[in-house]
């Protein structure tokens, strides 16, 4: 394959992956249209917006393994296919059943896409090209994530909600005629018996920890909240219970999966790999940046809209910012890379995340104009763009290309627990500190008063805001919820930026392996000798 007909193919991959990047965030301001017009009730709005995550975290390992032994690209096509056909179920649906059905058909889709994607690119370019093409493929997914909710507002506001997912078919068709001509297909080699317990135990062991760090909050971490305990009848919550389940199943598949490999069989997971420290620790790394990115995310969009009152329209525009700087970093990848290893990019991108999170969390103010967020958002996007690219080149770097599906399923899988434990954590300091600063302010109030006043608040995610700033009668409470709002986004920035620097630290453990040890993948005579990656000299644009 020529050089030119490599990066065309990477365009439709890019396309790909923007897809399902896009549907995690554009759903998200869609909620209040979809609510009027399907009656749903609050349960069901939670499970529109989960069921896809959930879904999607726990097939990324099996679909990962099976890309391997099927065809990269044939996986991509057919999972591209699937989140269309999702897609137009959605946007069809005429109940809230057939929605949430619907989203998770389109979890399924986005889970074979996502480590397809990333294999193939692994599979395709090498070196110094490798590191642009990650970087593209990473600034796709951090500009697509912020320009998400921007979209949505856009159709829902002049449209309907159910372009929100009509919109994914054209792009969808595109990406699959694109991908099928100009991508070469690549696979593992001669395939053996698909490891069907390790993938039913590696679904569980991913499903249940996702779902219980998504769920803690609304069902409660220890006890069971009050919304359930009529229905539930135990004295402990279920989130306890699938943590449990999730350790066991765990437990499970890696003795199972060193079971099977001593027979020389294929696994669902060589565990060996994570002999490789820059596939070991990068992983870590991996995971608390998704930990640490999710605060900004997260927080931004709700605050603009709850405490600015800002449309859903204008929120979207002014995080656009975030995704101009992701998209920017895939061109100062080219120069960087020349005289910077991955590593040291990587390193540079988390820098400017928790710069920009740090100077966001001194300076947020509930009368904060525009431009001042957007500059600082327009950095942490150029960091964002540089670190989620990055951080995945660093993780494959050392991988046997043989392995790139599954090595990519896993890193994905982390990532998304990396996701779905930031979602968990920084929700749970935001209302947390939220409830406290507003209690903080209404001590004049009754102590009954206090207690709806903050539950209205909290319960809505800060949407009752607007309401009381705008009632003549409650405004001055409005006013000192909008200071408690900004406070706790504040304190969340906070935390965020602890976890970033965290991850900052440990890139300085990503060790480089000179090849890879003998594992399983040799015992099951799919790698025949070491991976062109992992014979890199120093001087390599990979290297540290």
């Amino acid at each position: 394959m020529t050089s030119r007909a490599r990066w065309v193919g990477l365009l439709f991959i890019s396309i790909a992956v923007s897809l399902i990047i896009v549907d995690s965030t554009i759903v998200n301001v869609s909620i209040p249209s979809i609510v009027d017009d399907l009656k749903i009730d609050s349960t069901q709005v939670q499970w529109v917006q989960t069921s896809y995550t959930l879904v999607f975290a726990a097939l990324l390992i099996p679909f990962g393994t099976l890309a391997d032994r099927i065809g990269r690209r044939r996986l991509l096509v057919i999972g591209v296919a699937v989140f269309t056909a999702g897609s137009i179920f959605a946007g069809l649906s005429s109940d809230g059943s057939l929605l949430i059905a619907s989203r998770v058909l389109q979890g399924v889709g986005g889970a074979m896409v996502l480590p397809s994607t990333m294999s193939l690119i692994n599979a395709t370019f090498r070196d110094r090209e490798r590191t642009i093409a990650f970087a593209i493929w990473g600034s796709t997914i951090g500009g697509m994530a912020a320009i998400g909710p921007l979209l949505g507002g856009w159709l829902t506001t002049d449209f309907s909600w159910r372009w929100a997912f009509g919109v994914n078919v054209p792009f969808g068709l595109v990406a699959i005629i694109g991908v099928y001509f100009t991508v070469v297909e690549s696979t593992a080699g001669k395939p053996g018996r698909f490891d069907l317990l390790g993938a039913a135990l590696s679904v569980l062991a991913a499903g249940s920890l996702v779902f219980g760090l998504i769920q803690g909050r609304s069902l409660g971490w220890w006890a069971p909240a009050e919304s359930i305990a009529g229905w539930w009848g135990l004295p402990i919550s279920p989130v306890p219970l699938m943590f449990a389940i999730a350790v066991i199943a765990a437990a499970a598949f890696t003795a199972w999966e060193r079971a099977h490999a001593r027979r020389g069989r294929v696994t669902m997971l060589p565990l060996d790999l994570f002999r490789i420290a820059s596939f070991r620790n990068g992983n870590i790394v991996a995971m608390l940046i998704s930990l640490g990115e999710l605060g900004l995310l997260f927080v931004i969009p709700m605050w603009l809209q709850d405490v600015l009152d800002y449309s859903a329209l204008q929120a979207g525009f002014i995080l656009l910012a975030l995704a101009v700087g992701s998209f920017l970093a895939s061109g100062a990848v080219t120069g960087l890379s020349r005289r910077l290893s991955a590593t040291a990019i990587l390193r540079i991108g988390v820098a400017l995340e928790l710069i920009a999170l740090l100077a966001l969390a001194l300076s947020l103010r509930s009368d904060m104009n525009w431009p001042p967020l957007a500059g600082l958002l327009f950095v942490y996007g150029l960091g964002l763009g540089l670190a989620s690219a990055q951080v995945t080149n660093v993780v494959l770097a050392d991988v046997p290309v043989e392995a790139s599906g599954r090595a990519s399923g896993t890193q994905s899988t982390a990532r998304q627990i990396g996701s779905a434990l930031g979602v968990a954590t920084l929700g749970t300091l935001l209302f947390s500190s939220m409830s406290i600063h507003l209690t903080d302010r209404l001590t004049y109030l009754p102590a009954e008063q206090q207690t709806q006043i903050v539950t209205a608040v909290a319960d809505s995610a800060g949407a009752a805001i607007p309401g009381l700033q705008n009632n003549p009668a409650t405004e001055q409470i409005g006013h000192l919820a909008a200071d408690a709002f900004t406070q706790a986004a504040s304190t969340t920035a906070f935390g965020a930026g602890v976890f970033l620097a965290i991850a900052l630290i440990a890139s300085f453990f990503l060790g480089r392996e000179q090849a890879s040890p003998k594992s399983d993948l040799q015992s099951e005579g799919q790698i025949h000798r070491p991976a062109k990656s992992t014979q890199l000299s120093k001087r390599g644009s990979l290297g540290q």
